[in-house]
């Protein structure tokens, strides 16, 4: 995909295939940002991707902090209920999802592209928080306790910096997963095109004489940019916190 995006469209259209381009241009990055619509619907998997995995996050803490540390009736079968949501096809969802968003009216709305994403992503959040949960010792929090903090303060003084690298860890599945998602954003987003997702925006790159590869895959290397950057400064974050953590506990 890189090497496409830096090569001539001779390279591109030569009968005998090039590995390396002959010469190196950058028309086709040019190309793909000054396309029609190509940061608007930049702005929107960004939006949409952003509210995704901030709510799964907060939704995610509270459900693991319930399963990993109060004892209720029915826990074990919520989280049974969790590792099969986790385990689903949500493909197989597709056309119920359509016609649930069809009959309610909330077709063609990023907001309902979020709670989607939303669903998909917080089976798995909740499970890896709940797992990063029960590897920090609760006596922690329990001497806090003692020492004057509620058991509120505890966990937001103590137990929340130690689990850092499991709301990092969610945070980038999250993103990924919502960021590169491109059947129900096809699905959901009809009418209304400018509510359109890179995704599904780079599926429809083209021009009067047919596909734009080189474009196409400029656009697509801009598109996996901010998951590679995000990926690159959270693994290094994702270690050390961890490391971190297992120092402090």
């Amino acid at each position: 995909m890189i090497l496409t995006a830096f090569k001539p469209t001779r390279d591109i259209q030569a009968e005998t295939p090039v590995f390396l381009p002959t010469d190196l241009t950058l028309d086709h990055f040019s190309a793909g940002v000054n396309a029609d619509g190509f940061w608007s619907f930049w702005r929107n998997s960004l939006l949409v991707t952003a509210s995704c995995v901030l709510l799964a996050l907060v939704v995610a803490l509270g459900a693991a902090f319930a399963v990993a540390r109060l004892r209720w009736r029915g826990r074990r079968g919520f989280v049974l209920m969790v590792f099969i949501a986790q385990v689903a096809p949500w493909e197989a969802l597709l056309i119920p999802m359509y016609v649930i968003a069809r009959d309610t009216d909330m077709l063609d709305r990023l907001a309902t592209l979020s709670l989607v994403y939303f669903m998909i992503t917080l089976p798995f959040t909740i499970v890896t928080l709940r797992s990063f949960l029960t590897a920090i010792p609760v006596e922690l929090e329990e001497a806090a306790q003692v020492d004057g903090c509620t058991r509120a303060a505890a966990f937001r003084r103590v137990t929340l910096p130690l689990l850092a690298p499991g709301l990092l860890a969610t945070s980038l599945f999250g993103f990924i997963t919502a960021w590169n998602e491109f059947a129900f954003a096809n699905m959901l987003i009809i009418k209304n095109q400018d509510d359109r997702t890179l995704p599904v925006w780079l599926s429809s790159f083209s021009n009067v004489f047919g596909t734009d590869w080189g474009a196409t895959m400029a656009a697509s290397a801009l598109f996996a940019l901010p998951v590679l950057v995000l990926f690159l400064v959270l693994q290094s974050r994702v270690s050390a916190g961890m490391t971190g953590g297992a120092v402090k506990g």
